[in-house]
């Protein structure tokens, strides 16, 4: 009864960790119908997962916290958007991480990118940037200070 019961308790235990975790997507087609139908803003993170010890150090301080989850589902719509070394990626997903990450301007790891996102008649991409982020000392509260200023240069 013990061993069922402790079973249980770590199963359970599991799936409110995962609960509090955000949902981030790799696919910016899946990421922009979330965007539109939900009338939220994209929040594109580039970053060499396996790699950039910046970005690491991010995802452990900030973005892997209850807070900035909390933060992130009721304001965007979370993509990451990897450059590893070693960990294999499907060539689609390398293509289309190389057009935003040339398109962004990103020259360095890490890199956050809040941006509005609409198609044409023609069914042409359109971004309108909001701002963008790095690493941010201070924790969730810091990081989170500074993306809500963001979020306010809405165009």
């Amino acid at each position: 009864m013990k061993k069922i019961f402790l079973t249980l308790l770590v199963t359970f235990s599991m799936m409110a960790v995962q609960a509090q975790e955000a949902e981030w997507h790799t696919d910016l087609n899946k990421a922009m119908a979330v965007s539109q139908k939900s009338k939220k803003p994209l929040f594109l993170f580039f970053t060499g997962s396996d790699w950039c010890g910046w970005c690491m150090k991010l995802q452990k301080e900030v973005f892997k916290t209850p807070e900035f989850a909390k933060w992130a589902k009721e304001n965007v719509v979370l993509v990451e958007l990897d450059f590893p070394k070693r960990t294999p990626q499907d060539d689609a997903v390398k293509q289309q991480n190389a057009q935003l990450g040339s398109f962004f301007q990103v020259r360095g790891y890490p890199t956050v990118w809040i941006t509005d996102i609409s198609k044409t008649k023609e069914g042409k991409i359109q971004f309108a940037p909001r701002g963008s982020s790095g690493y941010v000392a201070g924790g969730p509260s810091a990081w989170i200070e500074g993306a809500n200023k963001i979020m306010a240069n809405k165009t």
